[in-house]
């Protein structure tokens, strides 16, 4: 697949079954994933494969905070947050580490391992792979964090579930770039979309 076309036409895959990225894939996957912008070259990200019966634990421990936020959570939600983790046969946890440096802020170490995801999902389109980015309370959650053994610097930049597609992809909304670019004049006085 050609990189214009993994850009233009990447579409989020709700509907996943195996089989789950082969060691191969995977392989391109974090390849892609590394090569993020990164100033400084502090590489601010790391990442948890969940697959198997791992993804049964993961469901756990959601609903374990589920429970720690709402005691009172009915056994639907609860069993809700146990199924999560089995909409796909993959699921990676991208995860921001930042690291103490003087001219690299935290925040855009944050983006850079927001970018690292998005190689991810590129790099999973390209090959065929479905794949969608999840986000949610789950991923500020202490109980979560913990769980999963974050430090308490970090934070969960997303759960991304990949796996086999069911169903036809979906077209990609057609957005005009006019609409969201606009040229700086230095005499415009505040900064607004013309």
């Amino acid at each position: 697949m050609q990189a214009l076309d993994a850009l233009i036409n990447r579409v989020s895959v709700a509907r996943l079954g195996e089989p789950a990225p082969s060691a191969e894939q995977r392989e391109l996957l974090f390849r892609a994933a590394l090569r993020a912008p990164d100033h400084g070259q502090l590489r601010p990200w790391r990442f948890l494969t969940v697959e198997g019966e791992a993804r049964e634990a993961l469901g756990e421990l959601f609903a374990r905070a589920q429970c720690v936020r709402d005691p009172q959570a009915s056994a639907a939600l609860l069993d809700k947050a146990c199924a999560m983790p089995l909409r796909a046969p993959l699921l990676i946890v991208v995860i921001a580490s930042p690291k103490a440096h003087p001219k690299v802020p935290e925040s855009e170490q944050l983006l850079a391992a927001g970018c690292a995801a998005h190689g991810l999902l590129l790099a999973a389109h390209a090959q065929g792979i479905g794949a969608i980015w999840r986000t949610g309370e789950l991923t500020g959650d202490a109980t979560v964090k913990a769980g999963l053994g974050l430090a308490a610097h970090e934070q969960i930049i997303g759960f991304l579930y990949l796996g086999t597609p069911l169903g036809e992809l979906r077209t990609p909304q057609a957005l005009e770039p006019a609409d969201f670019v606009a040229a700086w004049s230095s005499d415009l006085g505040a900064v607004g979309q013309g």
